[in-house]
């Protein structure tokens, strides 16, 4: 019974280590397109939030509705995926940076940004995911 509860868990492990292996490889690319485009502010790390906050809500909508994704592509998808793709550390050392660096408008721009619309995103996500599963 042990071994195959340790064969589950590794799975799992294993599925959330490549999701997130992808999701953030897919935020570094971000960052490193958003920063050629706007290099003042860091909407490479904005963007990568938001649209892990939208998917998330999608996904997580999508399963109060009809749809039932098997427990592990749930796992990779928003552990994983997700949990890769959003980052609240490099959010907070960019946050932290401006603060001391002066800029203190951005600083506070970002926080409410971040929070802001990644919040709200996953609420848009989550009502997309109602209206088309309904």
């Amino acid at each position: 019974m042990i071994f195959v509860y340790r064969e589950v868990r590794d799975m799992y492990m294993l599925l959330v280590g490549i999701g997130g292996f992808i999701g953030s490889v897919g935020r570094y690319c971000l960052t490193i397109l958003m920063n050629k485009t706007a290099p003042s502010f860091p909407f490479g790390t904005l963007l990568s939030n938001v649209i892990a906050g939208f998917l998330i809500g999608f996904i997580i909508g999508a399963e109060g509705q009809t749809v039932a994704l098997p427990e592990k592509t749930k796992t990779f998808l928003t552990v994983g995926l997700l949990g890769g793709l959003s980052t609240f550390s490099a959010f907070s050392l960019e946050t932290v940076t401006m603060f001391e660096n002066g800029k203190y408008v951005a600083a506070c721009a970002n926080i409410l940004l971040n929070v802001g619309l990644s919040l709200i995103s996953a609420v848009i996500g989550m009502s997309v995911a109602r209206m088309i599963f309904k």
